[in-house]
C-alpha cells in the first residue's frame, strides 16, 4: 500500500491492517521461505516495509496528540 492510502485510514483500521500484515508474515510467508516454497520473495520485503509505513503514520499521531 502507499503511504498516502495508509494515511486516509483511521488508527484503528491502520491497528487492524498491521496485525493482518504480521500474521501474513509469520504465518505465510516466513513458513514458506523456510521451506523453500516461497515463489515471490519480494513480497517478505514488501509487507515489512508496509508494517513499518503504518507503525510510523501511528506513532506520528500519537506525538501529535501528546504535544497538542
Amino acid at each position: 500500500m502507499k503511504i498516502t492510502e495508509l494515511r486516509e485510514l483511521s488508527s484503528d483500521e491502520l491497528a487492524s491492517k498491521r496485525r493482518e500484515f504480521k500474521e501474513e508474515f509469520v504465518t505465510h510467508l516466513s513458513v514458506q521461505q523456510q521451506s523453500g516454497q516461497l515463489e515471490n520473495p519480494a513480497r517478505i520485503r514488501l509487507v515489512r516495509r508496509t508494517v513499518a509505513r503504518i507503525e510510523t503514520i501511528l506513532s506520528e499521531r500519537r506525538n501529535q496528540v501528546v504535544a497538542s
